[in-house]
């Protein structure tokens, strides 16, 4: 069995050629190292002055263990005085969960293909809409669109608003939204737009998300506040497909994968899957689980979260080198991202965080479009962080200290982790602080709680039961453990393959099918209000573990609901997961729960 020790391929320089349509790699000479493993002494080419240190990639290993995270890849790029790429990339631990533990890290058979292990980028798939955007709006600016404006659109810039655009189909609750958002609000999240993760499921196309945005609540006037949201992205895949005329994957394969050369790429789970390049995944408990996405959703995913990359593809083949030199190829000398484009998307234009935070430091955090901006130990970071079941991601660079660093985990919920390796990374290859090699961690400080005696429901858990329905949300049918109908044996059962429901605590079940949950939980809180958690339940278990287990993103999917009760009825009940867009529309609208929940949802 090999050591935990990441066996690291690396600082090669690259010069991509293009010829025939061909992308050819050349590597420069370079010195070589022995890396001593368990079974045999593997040698690898390795620069005079490699960019990582044995002391980081040590950290790194340990970090992984301690947290037991699965598989890191990593890669990181400089720029030498003649603006060529340098880069090294390592990985360590597990790939599949058949393999030995050890099978991320490539081995000598693998040389010289480099880990090109294939991860999801989740969020960080974020910038390569964002860039074919401003590609096809520079389309239009030169006379190379496919298919012409409205009549009434002079030009397609980052302010040309949405209603000019898709004049039949951008439509919000707010007449002000609706009027004078713009291309930048929406990909900067300003729309005043919030997060309805959980009202698209599998089946929809990105035509009816952007539809149906009309009965979904705005909580923030335009561009009052920074809230993010998954869905303006997939608007921005749709605006491509309009007006390129072709599909978003298409525009963003032909347009930037293949341009720059990164070609293990793809936005096909079925493609990624075929080639076996394709990493297992796991929970944050440790659970395996399938890859998220198929491809009958993959469409729908694919603007704001749906590339598959791999951290050669993004440090080793020039698209952290191109965003560190401006947005030109550094080895063809090509303008990739035009330098508006570049701007547009880097330039901090929303504001996150006006106040010091634990993750981003004492500076402001900002978002452009597709990147955020803020400062670590005085160096101006652009980055992004991606999470989907199974994956965490986190892309960065910094062109004034010419640094690019790609972090990729086959398990969720690690973006602490992530961010935890990104800076001791720039510490380490910039030379900034001289670390202890050990990874330790302060203790959270757990504020106690009060116990207090929940208020009993107003009615009888089995008056809660039943179907309830809410704009753009669909239907949810609710079971109590007395429930006897066939569709709520059904959940019930899938739920007690989890263990005995236990009424000590009264609970709700139902099914409820979303891209991101299979069926919704509520456990008393208090009175009519109940807890709700948005879950993925795989009653038979996954992989080689045929235990039950449920998985969900801790925050995103949970919040709580509140009942209305009219006399012995149950009228409906108020949804909230984004408690701060509840406030907001409190403030702006005032009324009840029903007025400014999340959703409402009526009792058929």
């Amino acid at each position: 069995m090999l050591q935990a020790w990441p066996v690291l391929i690396s600082l090669v320089t690259f010069s991509i050629v293009l010829n025939a349509g061909v992308v050819k790699a050349r590597q420069t000479p370079l010195q070589q190292s022995t890396v001593t493993t368990a079974n045999s002494a593997l040698v690898l080419p390795v620069a005079e002055e490699p960019l990582l240190s044995p002391e980081f990639q040590a950290f790194v290993e340990e970090l992984r263990s301690n947290a037991s995270i699965p598989g890191i890849s990593l890669g990181v790029v400089r720029l030498d005085d003649d603006k060529r790429p340098i880069t090294q990339l390592a990985s360590w631990g597990r790939k599949s969960e058949d393999g030995d533990g050890h099978d991320l890290t490539p081995d000598a058979s693998a040389l010289p293909s480099l880990p090109i292990t294939l991860f999801c980028l989740a969020s960080c798939s974020k910038a390569f809409l964002a860039s074919s955007l401003g590609l096809l709006m520079d389309d239009f600016a030169h006379g190379r669109n496919a298919t012409p404006l409205p009549h009434s659109v002079s030009q397609f810039d980052w302010d040309t608003k949405n209603a000019a655009v898709l004049p039949k189909e951008w439509l919000l609750d707010d007449q002000w939204s609706t009027r004078a958002a713009s291309v930048r609000d929406i990909l900067g999240h300003a729309s005043g737009f919030p997060r309805h993760d959980f009202s698209y499921a599998p089946g929809d196309t990105p035509e009816d998300v952007v539809r149906r945005m009309k009965d979904l609540r705005t909580a923030y006037e335009l561009r009052e506040k920074w809230s993010y949201n998954n869905q303006m992205y997939i608007l921005g895949a749709h605006i491509i497909a309009v007006y390129a005329n072709e599909s978003y994957a298409d525009f963003v394969t032909k347009r930037l994968f293949k341009t720059v050369g990164m070609n293990t790429s793809t936005l096909s789970p079925s493609q990624a899957i075929a080639s076996g390049r394709l990493t297992d995944t796991w929970t944050k408990h440790g659970r395996r689980i399938p890859f998220w996405f198929t491809d009958e959703i993959a469409h729908l995913n694919a603007g704001p979260g749906g590339v598959i990359s791999s951290a050669e593809d993004m440090a080793n083949v020039n698209w952290l080198s191109i965003w560190l030199n401006n947005g030109v190829h550094p080895d063809t000398r090509e303008t990739i991202i035009p330098r508006s484009v570049y701007n547009a998307m880097t330039n901090a234009q929303q504001v996150i965080a006006g106040h010091p935070t634990p993750q981003y430091g004492a500076g402001v955090a900002g978002y452009g479009m597709g990147w955020m901006q803020w400062v670590y130990n005085n160096i101006d970071i652009v980055s992004h962080n991606g999470a989907i079941p199974g994956f965490s991601s986190l892309t960065a660079f910094s062109p004034s200290s010419n640094l690019g660093v790609v972090i990729l985990m086959n398990a969720d919920e690690q973006h602490d982790h992530a961010l935890t390796i990104l800076k001791r990374g720039f510490d380490d290859v910039l030379k900034l602080k001289d670390w202890l090699i050990g990874v330790s961690e302060d203790p959270e400080t757990v504020p106690s709680r009060r116990h207090d005696t929940p208020d009993a429901p107003s009615l009888n858990l089995q008056a809660y039961a039943g179907t309830y329905a809410a704009p753009s949300y669909g239907g949810l049918t609710l079971c109590s453990s007395q429930s006897t109908s066939h569709y709520c044996a059904g959940v019930l059962d899938d739920f007690a393959s989890l263990g005995p429901l236990v009424d000590a605590t009264p609970h709700l079940y139902g099914a409820y099918r979303t891209l991101w949950s299979s069926h919704v939980r509520l456990r008393h809180h208090s009175g009519d209000r109940f807890n709700i958690t948005f879950t993925a339940l795989f009653p038979h278990g996954y992989g080689n573990n045929s235990s039950a287990f449920e998985t969900y993103e801790t925050g995103e999917a949970e919040g709580w609901v509140e009942f209305s009760v009219e006399g012995p009825k149950v009228a409906g009940f108020g949804l909230v997961i984004d408690e701060a867009a509840v406030m907001a529309r409190q403030r702006r609208l005032g009324g009840s729960i029903e007025d400014v929940a999340d959703a409402w949802f009526i009792k058929v």
